[in-house]
């Protein structure tokens, strides 16, 4: 009877076509793949047995490096005590544990957590509970939702409905009613080559206020907005933007959710985005971090108001219908609070803040090389925008990103920019190693 097999998962396999990979050219890939078998700290082992320096932290989760040992020690001991319980209508103790951990973090009242298995249920969850809140106070008619152009929200139907990437929108048809969306905040002619928060552009912010005229603001139940849009491209919010929605969303009773599955744990030096930039939100979506990628685990972390508005009526009463399978498992639980000790035990927040002016000297050092039209950056987050090659979009940042890979480092590309966001254990070698590596290949570029 075929089983776990160490040397199937660390060879090649014998057939690639059944797997269906998703957002890759399963194509292309097929023909010349990159196969992943181990990985260590800052590092991932390719099947060739190269070392690959992770500049990516893997999709943007694995913040505190790669199969770190109280993490897997948690994981292992949880799996062999209990493997799965239900939280319908029972409870282990661990989701309880780790929600009082999040609400400690959390920034302002948000001191309630739902959880969910993926950045993509947190969304959705998000969304609903916004609605349901609404109702559940009386306001039944705010069922209209607003997100923002070039934004990425994962991919249930709620969050493709309200992010606005075309090319994640455009094969499934009309999506959820009701849904509109903000202008996204980036300028090439306004903002190239900022370091931080670009100065310009606080103003898009003020398409709310249009938004609220033309449907009515008492329709509107929650705007959702990534404090950083990061899938796009890393996108940096202008100096007050994110000020300024919260002010138009508490005039308007309008909720603003924060998707954080990126700019949470660290990526900007601190818990979470909103703690960074001082701007409390309604709900702060999270996933990806929150177990530094080692078991799938999402979160809505909620304002008590929130909470509370559902707490009426009797007692023996289900006051939400919905949750998942996996809502708060034990062995993703157990990742979580060694994940959440880990980051504390380490200072890797600290740690990484004291790297972001080093990180954005490196990543600002690409300015001037062949085709790099801009450099943005903020906290352990960077994006280099290159010119597309003459109609090949994407063209370009593609070839980088498997050179960057022939030659030992892991680069994210999306469009033609490449995204780099390293685990938060990185040093300045590893800094130099990522841009220098990236310089010299755009250097060769054509």
């Amino acid at each position: 009877m075929a089983g776990y097999d160490s040397q199937r998962a660390t060879s090649m396999p014998n057939n690639l076509e059944s797997f269906f990979m998703p957002f890759t050219a399963n194509r292309q890939f097929k023909k010349a793949p990159r196969m992943l078998v181990g990985a260590q700290d800052m590092h991932y082992v390719a099947v060739d047995g190269r070392r690959i320096l992770d500049g990516t932290a893997g999709l943007w989760c694995v913040n505190a490096g790669h199969a770190r040992a109280p993490i897997v020690k948690a994981v292992q001991e949880q799996v062999a005590r209990l493997d799965y319980a239900p939280n319908f209508q029972m409870g282990h103790p661990l989701p309880f544990e780790l929600a009082s951990r999040l609400a400690t973090m959390a920034p302002g009242n948000l001191d309630h957590v739902f959880f969910a298995n993926s950045g993509s249920e947190a969304v959705d969850t998000a969304l609903k509970i916004a609605i349901a809140y609404h109702r559940a106070r009386g306001e039944g008619h705010r069922t209209r939702l607003i997100g923002r152009e070039r934004g990425y929200h994962g991919v249930g139907f709620g969050g493709i409905s309200v992010g606005g990437i075309s090319s994640k929108r455009k094969q499934f048809g009309a999506l959820l009613p009701g849904v509109d969306h903000l202008p996204h905040t980036y300028s090439l002619a306004h903002q190239a080559f900022t370091r931080g928060q670009p100065e310009w552009g606080a103003h898009l912010a003020d398409d709310l206020e249009r938004l609220c005229a033309l449907h009515d603001p008492s329709t509107i139940a929650a705007v959702i907005v990534e404090p950083v849009a990061g899938s796009t491209g890393v996108l940096v919010p202008p100096r007050g933007y994110l000020e300024r929605l919260r002010q138009i969303c508490t005039k308007h009773g309008i909720l603003l959710i924060f998707d954080e599955v990126i700019t949470g744990f660290g990526r900007l030096g601190k818990g979470f985005g909103a703690e960074y930039f001082g701007v409390v939100p309604d709900m702060i979506t999270c996933a990806k971090g929150i177990t530094n990628g080692t078991i799938p685990m999402g979160a809505v972390l909620l304002a008590k108001d929130i909470y509370d508005a559902f707490m009426s009526g009797p007692e023996n009463v289900i006051e939400l219908f919905h949750g998942y399978t996996y809502s708060g498992h034990p062995v993703a639980c157990a990742a979580a609070l060694a994940t959440l000790d880990l980051y504390a035990e380490e200072d890797l927040f600290g740690r990484s803040t004291a790297l972001h002016d080093y990180w954005a000297d490196a990543a600002h050092s690409l300015k001037g090389l062949p085709h790099v039209i801009d450099v943005r950056n903020l906290g352990m987050v960077a994006g280099i925008e290159l010119e597309p090659l003459p109609g090949k979009p994407t063209a370009r940042a593609y070839d980088a990103f498997v050179k960057c890979f022939e030659k030992g480092v892991l680069i994210r590309y999306t469009a033609d920019i490449i995204a780099l966001s390293p685990p938060l254990i990185a040093g300045k070698p590893h800094i130099d190693e990522i841009f220098g590596t990236l310089g010299d290949v755009l250097k060769a570029a054509a």
